[in-house]
C-alpha cells in the first residue's frame, strides 16, 4: 500500500488522500491563515485531488475577496463563512437542520454549507426552540423523513433532548455560544446536551457546525447506500 500523498507548501502539509480514506476531503480552516495562504491551499487541493472541488471554512471578507479574485466563479456563503471552488457534488439523501432561535443561524448555515459540500441534501427549519414547544411539535412529522437530524441551540441547549424524544433518527446536537452571561459562551448548552436524558444524541463542540455537518453527511450517505 502506497503512503498517503501530501502537498508540502512550507506553511502547510495538505492531506491529498483524505477523501479516499474517510469520504471527506481536507477542508481549509481559514481562520488564522492569511488570504494568500488560504488561496494557496485551495489551489494545491484542486491540483492534487481526484475531484475538481475544494473548499474553505471560517472565511472572512478579505479572504473571500482573494478567493473570488483567483476563481471568479467561486461560491462564497457569507452567512456560513464558507467558500467553494469547483463543482459542488450532486446531493443525495436529506438531513433536517433545526435551530432553537434565529441567533443560532450562522452555525446552522455552516452545517448546511458542509452538507452541501459533502453532497448531501439539507432542509433547514429555524426558530423552533423549547420556549414555544408547539413550534418543534409542528415539525415532528418531518423528523422521520430525514436520514439524520442536526439541532443547533444556544441558551439552555434543551432542544436536542426534545427532538431525540420524538424520532428514531440520530440527532447531532450543536451547542452555540448564544446566550446571556451564565451561558458561559456555550458551555451551559454543551453540558446540557452531554447530559441529555433522551438517548441517541451525538454532541459536537461549541459552534462546530462543520463537525456536525460532516457527521450528519456520513450518516446520510450510509443510509442511502
Amino acid at each position: 500500500m502506497s503512503a498517503p500523498r501530501t502537498a508540502d507548501l512550507g506553511f502547510a502539509r495538505l492531506d491529498l488522500d483524505r477523501e479516499a480514506r474517510t469520504g471527506t476531503p481536507e477542508v481549509i480552516f481559514a481562520a488564522g491563515k492569511t488570504a494568500d495562504q488560504t488561496v494557496a491551499c485551495l489551489a494545491a487541493l484542486l491540483e492534487g485531488s481526484p475531484t475538481p472541488f475544494a473548499w474553505a471554512s471560517r472565511v472572512d471578507g478579505a479572504t473571500a475577496a482573494a478567493i473570488r479574485e483567483r476563481w471568479p466563479d467561486a461560491v462564497v456563503d457569507e452567512e456560513a463563512g464558507c467558500a467553494f471552488v469547483g463543482a459542488v457534488p450532486d446531493p443525495v439523501g436529506e438531513v433536517l437542520v433545526l435551530t432553537a432561535g434565529t441567533s443560532d443561524g450562522p452555525v446552522a448555515a455552516e452545517v448546511a454549507a458542509t452538507l452541501r459540500a459533502c453532497g448531501v441534501g439539507c432542509r433547514r427549519v429555524d426558530d423552533v426552540g423549547v420556549a414555544g414547544i408547539h413550534r418543534v411539535l409542528a415539525v415532528a412529522p418531518d423528523l422521520g423523513a430525514a436520514d439524520a437530524v442536526v439541532v443547533v441551540a444556544g441558551m439552555d441547549g434543551a432542544l436536542p433532548s426534545v427532538v431525540a424524544g420524538l424520532t428514531d433518527r440520530l440527532v447531532v446536537a450543536v451547542p452555540t455560544s448564544v446566550g446571556y452571561g451564565a451561558a458561559f459562551e456555550g458551555l451551559a448548552a454543551l453540558l446540557t446536551m452531554l447530559t441529555a436524558c433522551a438517548p441517541g444524541v451525538l454532541v459536537v463542540n461549541i459552534d462546530n457546525g462543520f463537525g456536525a455537518g460532516v457527521a450528519a453527511a456520513r450518516i446520510a450517505r450510509s443510509a442511502q447506500r
